[in-house]
């Protein structure tokens, strides 16, 4: 759970960095500032200094933690798929920071920031199912829990989930909030916000109703329900999300919201993930499972 709150939380010190012009705070990538791994006194504004190289800190705090997750499933002997998740946790933490770095180097171009956002959402994605894997026992056999067509709903759910991420990505890359203290709209995503922020809400739409029709066939074939549960939890989440975009672009995308709805898509991803492992469970006792039931 450290893990999962801990990939969550650093998308929301990114979005303060981002919103406070603090994204050239430290100039350069992997030192602060030009022959120094520190900020530098007058080299920029103290307080973005600050705000950017505290967020640069808190990846050695998450890598601390996914390294401590991978030594207890190594030390624990757990099965080959949950040491694939903590090893995806871990590598992923390296190419976030290349990335991130990546886009210092280049001034924060918006397409770059973009990259640097999307891989931590896949990061909250395998935290969340590497979360809810690790209380399966290994020597439980894998069953289907899901029907048919609450497979294929959760999976277009996740699909739409992608594109809600990828327009949202692209609506911050036309608006206001440029990530560094600099005037106007130069490195920005040349499209009409206005249309774009309607494409995203559309797409959240669209998400929202495939997630309600995968809980309506839960439902239906009488899934678990701890399934149901999560089922509804993601549903209000969705609809919390929506409600935070809807006021935010009725506001004009003040500063201080932009943290929170990044902080929510997180979790919004989570609630997908708990949901998606649902699908497939290990039992331990094997009444439960049917004569088709997957090997492990």
């Amino acid at each position: 759970m450290i893990l999962l709150i801990a990939q969550g939380g650093i998308t929301v010190t990114g979005a303060t960095v981002r919103v406070t012009g603090s994204g050239l705070g430290c100039e350069t990538w992997p030192n602060c500032h030009e022959g120094s791994l520190v900020p530098v006194a007058g080299a920029a504004p103290a307080v973005h200094q600050a705000i950017e190289f505290g967020n640069r800190l808190l990846t050695f705090v998450l890598l601390a933690v996914a390294v401590a997750v991978l030594v207890a499933v190594v030390g624990a002997k757990r099965r080959n798929g949950l040491l694939t998740l903590a090893i995806i946790s871990l590598a992923g933490i390296f190419v976030q920071a290349v990335i991130g770095g990546v886009s210092v180097w280049l001034d924060l171009e918006w397409w770059a920031v973009a990259l640097h956002f999307l891989p931590s959402m896949i990061l909250v994605w395998v935290a969340a199912v590497l979360y809810t894997r690790l209380a399966e026992p290994d020597d439980g056999v894998r069953q289907r829990t899901f029907s048919p067509a609450a497979r294929v709903c959760a999976v277009v759910a996740a699909c739409a989930l992608a594109i809600v991420l990828t327009t949202g990505t692209m609506v911050t890359g036309a608006g206001v909030h440029s990530g560094d203290a600099g005037d106007g709209m130069a490195g920005r995503l040349d499209v009409d916000i206005d249309l774009m922020a309607h494409i995203h809400a559309w797409s959240m739409y669209v998400y929202l109703a495939f997630t309600l029709i995968t809980v309506w066939l839960l439902y239906r074939s009488r899934a678990d329900r701890p399934a149901i549960r999560t089922g509804w939890v993601l549903v209000g989440c969705i609809v919390v999300q929506a409600a935070i975009g809807i006021a935010q672009y009725r506001m004009g995308v003040p500063r201080w919201t932009v943290p929170i709805h990044i902080g929510m898509s997180s979790v919004v991803t989570a609630f997908t993930a708990f949901l998606w492992a649902h699908g497939v469970v290990r039992f331990r006792d094997s009444a439960r499972v049917p004569a088709e039931a997957l090997g492990r």
